[in-house]
């Protein structure tokens, strides 16, 4: 049987020790390489051409989405998967944008992960149920949108219907504030500014809070 070749990249060792140990007790599977960094992860992708890449999100000297975006880039038939401890849609659709097969939270069970690495290599989305809701959703609200503006052929423009809370939210985002301090500043539950986020990146089309900030300063909102 051939084995996929599987290159590890995450800047804990331990960690990267016992999914080394996973993958390699694997008959389909191999791990030919190990990368503590973002750049290191780029510079074995391009010497060992793995079939997959396993990155983690949160890296040093360059992150994991920087990294998948110049292995896509010069390696475009490698697989890449990205892995991460924060449920974070702005970094889900970001891994995403960036080429990642998949996303994956580190708390999820061995028997789970296999089965998902093992589809991303047969060209399957490597996402939980609960990330795949949130890719689909994303998309019907995308649908709905563009279904509205097909109907108005003299709108020049994006129609854009922040709420007032969502502009608070967006505003103090704006000036670097993290969800804790949107929270606090607001009086609102952390939940609650995520779901305040994930409706502004939506309702503007961007990815970020960066870009969302960008085009609400263009359009005249901030």
């Amino acid at each position: 049987m051939t084995r996929h070749r599987v290159l590890l990249a995450d800047d804990h060792a331990l960690f990267r020790e016992g999914l080394a140990g996973i993958i390699s007790a694997q008959p389909d599977m191999e791990v030919v390489g190990e990368a503590s960094d973002g750049l290191e992860a780029v510079v074995k992708a391009e010497t060992l051409r793995p079939d997959l890449l396993l990155i983690d999100v949160q890296m040093p000297a360059l992150d994991g989405i920087g990294a998948a975006r110049q292995v896509r880039d010069k390696l475009p038939d490698t697989i890449i998967v990205m892995l991460t401890v924060r449920d974070d849609d702005e970094k889900l659709f970001e891994a995403l944008k960036s080429g990642a097969q998949g996303y994956l939270l580190k708390d999820i069970h061995s028997k789970e992960m296999l089965g998902l690495l093992r589809g991303a290599l047969k060209g399957e989305a490597a996402l939980s149920p609960r990330m795949a809701g949130r890719v689909l959703k994303e998309f019907r609200r995308i649908g709905t949108r563009l279904s509205a503006h097909a109907w108005d052929e003299d709108n020049d423009d994006e129609l854009v219907d922040l709420t007032k809370r969502e502009l608070e939210a967006l505003t103090i985002a704006a000036r670097g504030a993290s969800n804790k301090e949107i929270a606090d500043e607001l009086v609102i539950s952390i939940h609650t500014v995520k779901s305040h986020m994930r409706n502004i990146l939506s309702k503007l089309h961007v990815n970020t809070r960066r870009e969302a900030a960008r085009v609400a300063r263009n359009k005249g909102l901030l």
